[in-house]
């Protein structure tokens, strides 16, 4: 196998794993999307609800009109949410898995060890492996319609160093780490809201029952309905799990570079085991967040 035969075939797996993100990518959105319109519109129908309710005494257009547009976000939320649901989570995860798998594939090629170590081989098992892939996803190629692969060069990676350098070091420090910061800002947020909404409800039940203002007593049971609406919200999306799990594969790929960095064995059987307990360590990470997010 020449060069050049070795540079398309890898270039061909890396475009592949391009339009599988994409895919993942998009398929994120949607369903990110759809739960945050569901708790928008869960939140607007009970605000609007009680308001209706309380404008009726006052005004029976408004409080009519009030309450219409509170029925229709209490039926638009389930209408909208389905785009969240179980179906089209399960298809975002596993394209998900389709491009960290791609990646782990071309990283370990592009290395040059393990079963990539013999070159000669290297682009018919690169080959027979990415086919593989796509056959275990062939349900979901549709959600690959109309996606390019993005204009994007081979990582420069020729070696278990260089490795190290593009692969490890910046799934490390520009990928986990920055993730689990965001992952925690998440959680830090969810808490003030909650917190906020709790002292908000307290304050209007004091308010009710000591100064007998009858209509604050309804605001009370909003203000608990919104509350377990964003708890949900923040559950669903989980993050706190995503927090701990970055966190801990970020540890772990460094705990393995300071083992690489201060063992003197530098033959290929140890390079191999290096780059294959990486990616492992890596594919772990990802099995456990499809696995959470599947059946959690």
């Amino acid at each position: 196998m020449t060069v050049t035969q070795e540079h398309v075939a890898m270039q061909k797996a890396w475009d592949q794993q391009s339009v599988w993100s994409q895919s993942a990518n998009r398929l994120k959105t949607s369903v990110e999307a759809a739960r945050s319109r569901a708790l928008t519109l869960a939140v607007t129908a009970a605000v609007l609800a009680t308001a209706a309710a309380q404008a009726m005494d006052w005004n029976a257009g408004v409080g009519t009109a009030l309450a219409f547009v509170a029925a229709l976000a209490a039926g638009a939320a389930p209408l909208l949410s389905h785009r969240g649901g179980p179906g089209r989570l399960s298809d975002w995860i596993r394209a998900r898995a389709v491009s960290e798998a791609l990646k782990g594939e071309v990283y370990t090629c592009l290395a040059g060890v393990g079963p990539y170590r013999e070159r000669e081989q290297a682009v018919t098992l690169l080959a027979d492996r990415v086919d593989a892939f796509r056959r275990d996803a062939t349900d979901l190629v549709h959600h690959t319609s109309g996606l390019s692969p993005k204009a994007r060069p081979l990582p420069p990676v020729v070696d278990v160093d260089s490795y190290v350098e593009h692969r490890l070091r910046r799934q490390i420090d520009t990928y986990y780490r920055p993730k689990a910061a965001w992952m925690r800002a998440r959680v830090e947020l969810l808490y003030k809201v909650e917190l906020a909404l709790g002292c908000l409800g307290a304050l209007l039940a004091a308010a009710a029952g000591t100064f007998a203002i009858g209509v604050l007593a309804a605001w009370v049971g909003v203000a608990a309905s919104v509350t377990i609406a964003v708890t949900a919200h923040g559950i669903a999306q989980r993050y706190a799990y995503q927090h701990l799990e970055f966190l801990r594969t970020a540890e772990e790929l460094e705990r393995l570079l300071g083992r690489w960095v201060a063992d003197a064995d530098r033959s290929e059987g140890a390079a191999a085991e290096f780059v294959a307990k990486c990616e492992h360590a890596i594919s772990i990470q990802n099995e456990a967040w499809m696995i959470r997010w599947t059946v959690g």
